[in-house]
């Protein structure tokens, strides 16, 4: 155990990292020095950021807490706090069952930790951040909250409303995290499309990409979290126009079936959904989409489940992800719906459904082979340097791997010849 040294633990989302790490540098520019994720406690404090979306992260969390708070009996740790989405929700809870804790905080009253500490918040250190991922690439939230009424999600009860951030004060960020020598940047929010509603009153998503674009050292933007209904379609032009912008957008559908649909509240139907695609391909040629689906919402039934497996298949996304059903409390499921779908149900539809996947995947991987792309490297292993290209995001898409036939830098580009493809990943050689 160090003394002044403060661990911080973030589990859940990348929207999560980004709060980690403003803490962290509010709490480096305190005298405080920081470690991020490590397994057991390291030094005198930890602070845990949680996530409350659904069961397993809730479990995940709860878990973390208890194994720091069993470290603080056995004297190992002196001060355990915890902040984030499960706090923000379950507070009362949560302190009356793991007293260990010293405080709770919320989602968005993290900064009195600061305080509580004896110290002082920066406030011209507002957007500055310790970054916690490689150098060259950073996560950039734009707003907080939510605004849809998707019949399973809990997320606007923890998040609260919609708030979009100025489009000069993400502009400031970005300008000064390419100053540090960031060039990739993950544009993320609950709900990337509704940007600028509440704050312009009008979708200003493409607006905000294109000046973002225009910032000299930004190398690759990529767009993560879009919501299909109403999407502001001059994204489109941008994507295609500008070079820095990457093709690439994730956009969660979540199922594909109109009487599912409706039943989750998704407000888009069957054939816009399709409709939407169609125009995504064609707009912007060569255009990778990544989604999530959701498998055993109640009410699915095999029939429901069949139709989304055939727009998988027909469709083919570049990427796609998929996750079982959690019934979440206080949810419009949680008070008109029983959770009928057997979780043993759940879970074979969903391991059919990615394997359907993987095929597909491995399909459109094998179509790169012999292909040049541009690939940016993240890290070097035993065996390869290990990069990514433009249509692939860190943690959740595949990776490029390169044998160590040349001396490669992390955090540079480099043509790379595609020589092999797996299903997730590929194998290829630097042309120099």
């Amino acid at each position: 155990m160090v003394n002044n040294k403060i661990d911080v633990v973030t589990l859940g989302c990348s929207k999560n990292l980004v709060d980690s790490e403003l803490l962290m540098r509010q709490l480096v520019a305190n005298g405080y020095t920081v470690e991020h994720d490590p397994g057991t406690p390291r030094g005198d404090i930890a602070v845990i950021n949680t996530c409350g979306f659904i069961g397993d992260a809730k479990e995940e969390s709860i878990n973390m807490i208890l194994s720091f708070a069993e470290a603080k009996k056995r004297n190992k740790l002196k001060k355990l706090f915890v902040m984030g989405c499960l706090s923000e929700r379950y507070k009362d809870e949560l302190l009356e069952e793991i007293p260990e804790v010293d405080k709770f905080y919320g989602k968005f009253d993290w900064r009195t930790l600061i305080t509580d500490l004896g110290k002082s918040y920066y406030k011209e250190l507002e957007f500055d951040r310790s970054l916690s991922t490689p150098a060259h690439y950073a996560y950039v939230k734009i707003s907080e909250g939510c605004d849809r009424t998707c019949s399973y999600c809990s997320i606007p009860l923890i998040t609260g409303k919609y708030r979009s951030r100025s489009i000069e004060s993400i502009e400031e960020e970005v300008r000064q995290l390419t100053a540090r020598g960031v060039k990739e940047f993950q544009f993320i929010a609950q709900d990337l499309t509704y940007y600028g509603l509440d704050l312009y009153r009008q979708m200003k998503l493409p607006e905000l990409v294109e000046r973002v674009s225009s910032i000299e050292g930004v190398e690759w933007i990529r767009l993560h979290y879009a919501y299909p209904a109403h999407f502001p379609t001059d994204l489109l032009r941008v994507i295609r126009e500008r070079e820095n912008v990457c093709n690439y957008l994730d956009i969660a559908l979540q199922h594909i079936s109109d009487r599912m649909l409706k039943i989750m509240r998704r407000n888009i139907t069957r054939q816009q959904t399709i409709d939407l695609i169609q125009r995504f391909r064609e707009e912007v040629p060569g255009i990778h989409l990544r989604t999530t689906m959701m498998v055993g919402h109640p009410g699915e039934t095999e029939e429901d489940y069949l139709e989304l497996l055939d727009f998988v298949e027909k469709t083919r996304f570049e990427r796609l992800g998929a996750f079982p059903y959690s019934h979440e409390e206080d949810t419009h499921n949680y008070k008109y719906y029983v959770d009928d779908v057997p979780a043993e149900v759940k879970q074979d539809r969903m391991n059919r459904l990615m394997e359907l996947q993987e095929g597909i995947a491995l399909s459109l991987n094998e179509m790169k082979v012999g292909k040049s792309l541009k690939v940016i490297i993240d890290r070097e292993d035993s065996e390869y340097f290990v990069g990514r290209t433009e249509f692939d995001s860190p943690e959740v898409d595949g990776e490029v791997l390169i044998g160590k036939t040349k001396r490669l830098k992390t955090g540079r580009f480099y043509d790379v010849k595609i020589e092999e493809a797996m299903p997730f990943d590929l194998l290829g050689t630097v042309l120099m």
